[in-house]
């Protein structure tokens, strides 16, 4: 079984101070740019809940497993299609 390689996305870099809705293709696009393909990507950081689950849905299909991981929660299993 292959081990993934693991990428880690802190939402709150991406934004900067205060997210903004018009500025959501530009989040999408810096989220897939560190996340790759096929990768095991865990989601972090302060950020409002539509960005997490745009992120998220965009993310589907093009890597390999999807977390969140929080101070509060610990790593949470968002989906996982690793065929091993």
């Amino acid at each position: 079984m292959p081990k993934l390689e693991k990428r880690r996305i802190n939402l709150s870099d991406l934004h900067q101070g205060q997210a903004r809705i018009n500025l959501s293709q530009e989040y999408l696009a810096k989220a897939s740019e560190i996340a790759g393909v096929g990768r095991e990507v865990i989601l972090t950081g302060a950020a409002p809940v539509w960005m997490y689950l745009k992120i998220a849905h965009s993310l589907h299909g093009k890597v390999t497993t999807l977390k969140y991981d929080s101070p509060s929660t610990g790593e949470i299993l968002i989906f996982d299609h690793n065929p091993w």
